[in-house]
């Protein structure tokens, strides 16, 4: 059974579901994305994700028109095996196709760039041997790409992300609930202390940079839910 903190982007709320692993994630439609796929390999029992990144899925699927196979999904930071402010940390992002072969890829890939479904479709010279995209959302606050700056009152996958990154350096959020609420914002401002950041509580792209550089893949010991 996985607890499955979901973003509402449509009514600004979070919301949470549990699912067990062949139930088809929230939002999902006709079945096509289970839990079990969407998790991966992550050893979480926690999971999160935005109500638009299922939305984007569930369109994609029915345009593609065949079952999908998912390499990778979901990760969350405390976990690593992705790059520094990855969409897939935040549940945002998909790398299928691994069982395609090159002709039937870049149709896929294709297809993904020419729906408009995906805020990012990564090209060819990156993935050779799948098809990543992704539901990202917001300006990234680093001009080289990433999560956008949030700050108190933000709610969303990208709090999960800040709050799973700042509770695996030992920085109490009180809890993993996707809202950045003063627990949070005094998180933050520690963290940003220690670090020699400004200690504004905003999550800018220093922050987000040294906070995701320390906290990737550092501890396996994954953190309780609230």
């Amino acid at each position: 059974m996985a607890t499955i903190k979901v973003f509402n982007n449509d009514e600004n709320r979070m919301e949470t579901y549990f699912k067990r692993e062949n139930e088809p994630m929230p939002y999902n439609t006709g079945n096509t994305l289970t839990v079990a796929e969407f998790r991966g390999s992550s050893r979480s029992d926690l999971l999160w994700t935005e109500k638009r990144a299922m939305q984007s899925w569930n369109s994609f699927r029915f345009l593609y028109g065949r079952p999908i196979f998912v390499g990778f999904a979901f990760k969350r930071p405390s976990e690593g095996g992705h790059g520094q402010q990855s969409q897939h940390y935040a549940g945002l992002a998909f790398d299928v196709g691994q069982n395609l072969n090159n002709a039937q890829r870049a149709e896929m890939r294709n297809l993904a760039i020419s729906s408009g479904l995906w805020g990012y479709v990564e090209p060819i010279s990156i993935s050779p041997t799948w098809v990543h995209f992704d539901r990202r959302r917001g300006t990234p606050a680093c001009a080289s790409g990433g999560y956008p700056t949030v700050r108190h009152g933000t709610l969303g996958a990208y709090v999960l992300v800040l709050q799973d990154a700042l509770n695996t350096l030992g920085y109490s959020t009180g809890g993993l609930d996707g809202v950045f609420g003063n627990m949070t914002a005094n998180a933050v401002v520690s963290y940003q202390r220690r670090k020699g950041l400004m200690p504004d509580g905003i999550v800018g792209c220093m922050t987000w940079s040294t906070l995701m550089y320390d906290a990737i893949g550092k501890n396996p010991l994954l953190q309780p839910v609230d």
